[in-house]
């Protein structure tokens, strides 16, 4: 497990993987940000998803999709409202945020590298392959890092290009610049 940035990594079990996650009851609810509206989802033993909502119920069917034979209710929970801990600078977890997701061991790799890029900074593909033990593989890391199913608390928002251009994001590449801006003004508070 680890720890970095208020969140910990708890990766999903082979009985919670098998047919498809079936044994998971997931809980989710959405919630106003500054940069729109999101759904937070969690499992009794962490935060298994987090997305915007660009299309009324898009981003609801694309957690299903990953979670495919879980029970789905809509309900708020603790672990949801910690969660939230992100859009306010003033508040700080007592403890770390469990994340408990699924994914490949190097997707696993890539996003623990990422929970290491601090707030208010950024980083590039090329650093994060070399983190990763794996310096040539910065297309892949682009895919991990692409298919992060915890955005902002797994801080994918915060890699760009070695160029320096923000670069694509899932969300919107204004949304990404925005919450990039939002991080540096926070820490600089």
């Amino acid at each position: 497990m680890l720890q970095y940035n208020h969140f910990q990594i708890v990766r999903m079990t082979p009985d919670e993987l098998r047919n498809d996650c079936s044994t998971l009851a997931i809980r989710y609810s959405f919630y106003e940000t500054p940069f729109g509206k999101i759904v937070i989802a969690a499992t009794e033993k962490g935060i298994c998803y987090l997305g915007f909502e660009y299309k009324e119920g898009d981003v609801v069917q694309e957690m299903k999709n990953l979670y495919p034979a879980a029970t789905f209710s809509e309900k708020k929970d603790d672990m949801q409202e910690k969660a939230l801990a992100f859009f306010d600078e003033k508040q700080t977890p007592p403890e770390p945020i469990p994340l408990q997701i699924k994914g490949t061991a190097f997707q696993m790799q890539v996003w623990e590298a990422l929970l290491h890029v601090p707030m208010g900074e950024v980083s590039n593909y090329g650093n994060i392959s070399i983190q990763v033990g794996h310096p040539n593989a910065f297309r892949a890391v682009g895919s991990a890092v692409g298919d992060n199913p915890v955005s902002l608390l797994i801080p994918c928002h915060r890699i760009i290009t070695a160029s320096g251009a923000i670069g694509q994001y899932h969300w919107g590449s204004e949304r990404k610049a925005a919450i990039i801006e939002w991080e540096k003004q926070t820490i600089n508070k």
